[in-house]
């Protein structure tokens, strides 16, 4: 069911086209996938030339909502999770980015865009992990 009072098809249209010209200029201009946590990853070790773009994607990243926030309300944000549940999460995200190659920026927006073989599968087994996720905690244990 649709929350029409928050449905917001041309503010995430919007979103959705600068994730994807900014993906575009990075592999363009860069020769870069823009997979976060590859980008992140990569500042814990960087190689020679390597840590300045890096570190100017984090600070977009970063700055992105703050700026948001100076020229518009932010909108509320509501967690219905404990800390705990959330370091969990966060630990179990952390270590599926690394078996799986990297995450959803960079298998869903820019390995599907190159029609990669494994960035579909990757990308296919992140949603359907998500949509059992959601089945389990919010209607079989709920």
């Amino acid at each position: 069911m649709i929350d029409w009072a928050h449905f917001t098809p041309w503010a995430s249209s919007a979103g959705g086209m600068l994730i994807g010209v900014a993906a575009a200029m990075l592999l363009l201009l860069n020769g870069r996938i823009a997979g976060i946590s590859g980008i992140v990853g990569g500042l814990l070790q960087p190689a020679a030339g390597d840590l300045a773009w890096r570190l100017m994607f984090v600070l977009g990243l970063v700055s992105a909502p703050v700026l948001y926030g100076l020229v518009a309300s932010p909108p509320t944000v509501r967690i219905d999770a404990s800390g705990t549940t959330l370091l969990i999460a966060g630990l179990l995200v952390g270590a599926g980015t690394r078996y799986g190659s990297g995450c959803t920026s960079g298998h869903g927006v820019c390995g599907l865009s190159q029609l990669s073989p494994r960035s579909l599968v990757a990308t296919l087994a992140f949603m359907a992990t998500g949509f059992m996720t959601v089945l389990v905690v919010r209607h079989l244990l709920a």
